[in-house]
């Protein structure tokens, strides 16, 4: 309370019908006294609501106060701004409004700017506009207050109403008012109105104020203009740390985390120290070129500084630590959180799906779901990748039922998620239904539905389905064609897959290395050796690994030991520890019978440190899944499965099975499969290899024993 008071500091205050009273005019005295007049009243009820009733009870206005028969001096601006800022409820505004227009301070443009601040301070928006709207002829301090209220409750569309109106008004902007406005254009996503807006900060002078241009940075990185921010940033010399973490975040948000991580080195040198909406940005850098060493070093500057309960940290390290495969750390900081917000479920489940940890990701989504908590896109998708990968068809029946009874249902992209898991888990049927049933169906849609039939090996039905993705006007894309390629390849269609990849030209596609694999795939699987490798000699781009060992891979098949050598050769210089490789050219050695030349590669593998993962089997009984290892006899009902084993196999003897022994007692690459033919033509047996599903029924499997 700003009372400017002389040594005499006592009035007499007199109401009609009333007695005298005198009262000390120091500020805890006054409230005492006040208080004996209004017992009633609660102890809540604030100190500028009470004198101002007390004012309204004598009658009192402050230009009484300061009539010449008091000796003190009286600030009323001072005496309305403490009762203002004092306020917690939008009766006491109502309360000080109505006494200002009693007063005849109705056109005081000093006092209803601080109304307006403070209203809109306590959320009360339309009141504030509405004293705005009452106001004659406001001035630019008038028009920033309810600008900045707009803004800091994201009201942008009336943001931008009110900018224009200003304008309208003949009232110039000044370097408060284009933050505001700036942060509302990068809200709407407006670049547009950006760019006007930039026009008229030079037309006002405003080209080399700092916090303007920090604004106009921010604006173009929200905007994915990373260039015209960048141009900005380039044209500020008094840069401040705003000025550092704007451009750093456009370049780590707009997918440039390199460049982001080199301004950032740039920023180190200069001497600006990062605060920490700069860690969350490099933080995010690190993540996304998964670069956890150096994302280790920030999280220790984290701490060094104290920051490591800051809210948004914690999201950027748990999703770091995530995405880098440390899930337990991850863990860690999430549990560090009694109320986890849904970025940071989001980061946690999304990072375990995509890590292997599919089955922790599935739980810790039921867990999410039983607590109530609201989940959006990118959480069901994370938890429906998660399904994907554990395969289980009773699993990704819960996960559709649980869509299709909440607003997920006709999103796009949940939709494209759950068609690919149920391919993943083995029933194109369940989604065919999901693709029939998304009315909106874009590329991407299609394409997932091309992908499916392409892991099951049903070709015919993915080139149809892709004349009528023609049909439908819709144009493929690099995943089309990989899918169609997948399916021709599972299928034994050459010509056609031939064909198919030529026409990736028609619609502009360059072919990535996943497509000349498939190629090279297709014709070694076809015996077509010397084609393939014409065909690898003559790609325009260096061949990859996933290329050479599709090579190697149908040199097996064929027994062609030199040109398997060579392809070898080629993927030992480009991924020299990876055990498969070896495995494949150990296996093609085998097939020949050259076993000097396998135990050369056994030995290969033993200086190099590697050593060859046991394979194991899935199936899915009444639900859940069992996994049964080569040699493992942990199984509970070990020897009553062993005794089936026993009875199956006399059976297949007695049906004159022969097993596929060249390469027995040598490390194989995948297990070979002994397919069973049951007698049982209800019934669809679907099995899933290394590479892609197949259906036993009536005796015959779904890949024709191509594969």
């Amino acid at each position: 309370m700003a009372m400017i008071m002389n040594k005499c500091t006592s009035v007499t205050l007199t109401r009609k019908l009333s007695h005298p009273c005198c009262f000390s005019l120091d500020l805890f005295s006054l409230t005492a006294n006040i208080r004996l007049l209004y017992p009633s009243k609660p102890k809540s009820f604030e100190f500028p609501a009470l004198l101002l009733t007390f004012l309204n009870y004598y009658s009192v206005s402050p230009f009484q106060l300061n009539n010449a028969n008091v000796h003190f001096t009286f600030d009323f601006n001072s005496f309305y701004v403490s009762f203002i800022d004092n306020s917690t409820h939008k009766t006491h505004l109502n309360q000080i409004h109505a006494h200002l227009l009693a007063s005849g301070l109705r056109d005081c443009g000093f006092l209803i700017t601080k109304l307006i601040n403070v209203s809109c301070n306590l959320g009360e928006t339309r009141y504030a506009r509405k004293m705005f709207d009452e106001f004659p002829d406001p001035d630019v301090f008038l028009w920033n207050a309810i600008i900045r209220g707009y803004s800091m409750h994201n009201m942008f569309g009336d943001v931008i109403e009110m900018y224009s109106r200003m304008q309208m008004a003949g009232v110039s902007p000044d370097c408060f008012t284009f933050p505001y406005v700036l942060k509302a254009c990068s809200g709407l996503l407006s670049l547009e109105m950006g760019w006007r807006v930039h026009g008229q900060i030079f037309r006002h002078g405003f080209e080399s104020d700092v916090f303007v241009q920090n604004s106009l940075v921010a604006m173009y990185a929200k905007c994915s203009q990373i260039r015209h921010a960048r141009m900005v940033f380039d044209g500020l010399y008094d840069r401040t740390i705003v000025t550092w973490t704007s451009i750093i975040s456009g370049y780590a948000q707009n997918g440039e985390p390199i460049e982001a991580l080199r301004i950032f080195s740039q920023m180190r040198q200069s001497n600006v120290k990062p605060d920490w909406i700069a860690l969350v940005s490099v933080l995010r850098a690190y993540t996304d070129v998964e670069d956890l060493e150096q994302g280790k070093s920030v999280h220790g500057c984290v701490i060094k500084m104290g920051l490591e309960y800051e809210l948004d940290l914690l999201i950027s390290l748990t999703a770091m630590y995530a995405k880098c495969g440390q899930v337990t750390v991850a863990r860690s900081f999430f549990n560090q959180m009694k109320l986890p917000n849904l970025i940071l479920w989001n980061s946690m489940i999304s990072g375990y799906a995509k890590n292997g940890y599919a089955e922790e990701a599935v739980g810790l989504f039921r867990e999410m779901i039983g607590k109530n908590i609201r989940v959006d896109s990118i959480t069901v998708r994370s938890a429906i990748l998660a399904c994907a990968q554990v395969g289980s068809l009773e699993l990704a029946r819960w996960m559709d039922d649980y869509i299709m009874r909440s607003e997920y249902r006709d999103d796009v992209f949940v939709n494209t998620a759950l068609i690919d898991m149920y391919a993943k888990c083995g029933s194109l049927d369940f989604a065919r239904i999901i693709f029939d049933r998304t009315l909106q169906k874009d590329v991407v849609v299609w394409s997932a539905m091309i992908v499916g039939y392409g892991l099951h090996g049903r070709g015919r039905e993915a080139i149809d389905l892709y004349h009528a993705m023609k049909q439908a006007g819709v144009c493929p894309n690099d995943v089309t064609f990989v899918g169609l390629l997948m399916a021709c390849n599972h299928s034994g269609l050459v010509e056609e897959g031939w064909e198919l990849f030529h026409r990736m030209k028609d619609y502009d596609i360059e072919p990535r290395h996943q497509h000349y694999a498939c190629v090279v795939d297709l014709l070694g699987r076809a015996g077509c050796l010397s084609q393939a490798y014409d065909f690898i000699m003559n790609m325009p781009i260096e061949p990859g690994v996933s290329v050479w060992g599709a090579l190697l891979s149908a040199c097996k098949i064929y027994r062609h030991v030199t040109l398997g050598e060579y392809a070898a050769e080629q993927l030992f210089s480009l991924d020299p520890y990876n055990t498969g490789h070896y495995v494949q050219l150990s296996n093609l050695y085998a097939s020949v019978r050259l076993w000097d030349r396998v135990a050369k590669v056994r030995v290969l593998m033993k200086e190099k440190g590697l050593s060859k993962d046991l394979g194991y089997s899935l199936i899915e009984v009444n639900g859940k899944l069992q996994a049964f290892r080569v040699g493992d006899k942990s199984h509970p009902r070990y020897k009553e499965i062993s005794v089936e084993l026993e009875r199956l196999e006399k059976r297949l003897k007695e049906a004159g099975f022969v097993p596929h022994t060249e390469s027995v007692f040598h490390d194989l690459n995948y297990e070979e499969t002994e397919e069973i033919l049951c007698n049982h033509s209800e019934r669809e047996i679907v099995v899933r290899d290394a590479n892609r599903f197949h259906h036993f029924k009536d005796g015959v499997c779904s890949c024709g024993d191509y594969w």
